[in-house]
């Protein structure tokens, strides 16, 4: 979890400089076609890093470790295969996404580039989740540390030298830079992997796991793939939408640019947190289950949750408040639109549905995360064309969409893990942090009027954290807890 902090600030740094360094439109160019990067990988990598994880922290804690091995060379060869079959069609199919779908020609070079750096992201992948199952995390956090470094580096460095030539070329170089970071994070992990199979290489098996991969690997592959094809698309309706509604094309790709490259990534800095919850939430769940300790599954799944609120409930707040402004001083956005007033108190629901995502993978419920996601992407995609082709409100009724998405799913994570008698968990940890962000964002303003903006900030997260301590959300040993998490470590 430090290391993922350390790496979201690294990844905010490079935001700011490279909205400072590009410009507005050649970041509009980057983050519209890096949906589409995210796709192509889904698509080839079929959730197979999600069976390995499971897989291996299964045979881990079964003591069957002459199988991990044998799973991590299984995966290889199906990546191998996977990549060799689906270059091609997306090679071909590049020209039409950008021309047609994304009706902006000047994508081509960004998304070959990207097609380049999709065998890099997936090994490198396998091997995460490799680490992942067997409990070995940091590895996975400093080589994500590591890539951060690199392309803040290189961005300061080399990026300023395409800048005269285009938007189009700058948003190209910038894809580069993200695949020789991914480039170095790979040979980080690589030594770490070797490092730790040979353990296991004298009681390796010559069994083919090519059908329990895919047991697990297909339901994920679904619900990723789904989720990553909405993101596809949200930028192609976005444009579509805006389009028609009276807005021109590069105007529209600037102003995606903006939101996704901005604001999103701003509300989606806290959640280092779930995020590191999510990853570690997989084997140790799977490992709880395996080992019938249905005590420990019922503690590791309440603290993650309860975490993740608790995180929710001050970057909602935090966001809803400062948000808007704090967009203008650390990117120099030249308005203010107001879109984190909008998307602040949805985006509460955002922190916890990774971890909530994981824990129903980890349950063997991914068809269930599956439908979750497919349900939200829909929803949200209709809303999406419905309220953005609206030339009263265009690009606010296409945040409304964006977050209507995030609760459709969020609560059906929620009823989904309801339905499991396994799991004694309560929800009620959710309601009162909600209702601390409502009533301090109420509060809060007429306390700090006046007040400049960082001195208003701290007043904000210390009255949140008053009124956590006060309703007994923090409690005094959950800092014991933490101490001796550390002292552990």
């Amino acid at each position: 979890m430090f290391v993922i902090f350390i790496s979201k600030c690294l990844g905010f740094l490079y935001r700011m400089q490279f909205m400072r360094i590009a410009g507005e439109e050649a970041v509009g160019l980057y983050m519209t076609a890096y949906p589409t990067f995210i796709f192509f990988i889904s698509l080839i990598q079929l959730g197979i890093p999600i069976a390995i994880s499971k897989l291996i922290a299964e045979y881990h804690a079964k003591r069957k470790t002459e199988h991990v091995t044998s799973v991590m060379k299984t995966a290889i060869k199906i990546s191998a295969i996977s990549i060799i079959l689906f270059s091609p069609f997306i090679y071909f199919a590049i020209p039409y996404i950008a021309k047609v779908l994304l009706h902006n020609e000047n994508l081509i070079f960004t998304l070959y580039i990207s097609l380049f750096t999709i065998p890099i992201v997936i090994f490198s992948s396998l091997i995460k989740a490799y680490l992942q199952g067997l409990a070995k995390i940091a590895p996975t956090a400093w080589a994500q540390l590591l890539e951060q470094l690199v392309r803040i580096g290189l961005i300061i460095v080399l990026l300023p030298y395409f800048i005269s030539e285009s938007p189009a070329m700058t948003a190209a170089a910038a894809m580069g830079i993200t695949a020789i970071g991914e480039i170095f994070s790979l040979l980080f992990l690589a030594i770490f992997y070797k490092r730790s199979s040979k353990m296991f290489k004298k009681g390796s098996t010559s069994t083919s796991f090519t059908k329990p991969i895919f047991n697990i690997a297909l339901p994920s592959a679904g619900s990723k793939l789904f989720g990553t094809f909405t993101w596809f698309l949200e930028p192609i309706i976005f444009l579509k939408a805006l389009t028609v509604s009276g807005l021109a094309a590069g105007a529209a790709t600037t102003l995606y640019g903006i939101i996704s490259g901005v604001h999103i990534p701003l509300l989606l800095f806290p959640a280092f947190i779930p995020a590191a919850l999510a990853i570690v939430l997989i084997p140790a769940v799977s490992s709880a289950l395996a080992s019938n300790n249905y005590t420990l599954l019922n503690k590791r799944i309440t603290h993650s949750l309860r975490l993740s609120s608790l995180i929710g409930c001050m970057a909602a707040t935090v966001f809803f408040i400062h948000g808007d402004e704090l967009t203008m001083v650390l990117f120099h956005l030249e308005e203010n639109r107001g879109y984190m007033k909008i998307l602040a108190p949805i985006f509460y629901f955002y922190y916890i549905q990774s971890p909530l995502h994981s824990i129903l993978q980890a349950l063997d419920e991914a068809q269930a995360a599956m439908m979750n996601s497919i349900y939200g992407g829909i929803g949200k995609l209709f809303l999406l064309f419905f309220l953005a082709s609206q030339p009263a409100i265009q690009e606010k009724g296409a945040i409304i969409a964006i977050g209507f998405g995030v609760l459709i799913t969020s609560f059906l994570h929620i009823a989904s893990i309801k339905q499991q008698k396994k799991i004694n968990v309560g929800f009620r940890f959710f309601v009162l942090p909600y209702g601390i962000f409502i009533l301090t964002s109420f509060v809060q303003p007429i306390i700090a009027a006046g007040m400049p903006l960082m001195i208003s900030v701290a007043i904000t997260i210390g009255f949140v954290l008053l009124l956590l301590f006060i309703t007994k959300q923090i409690r005094f040993n959950d800092f014991q807890y933490l101490r001796s998490i550390f002292s552990r470590s």
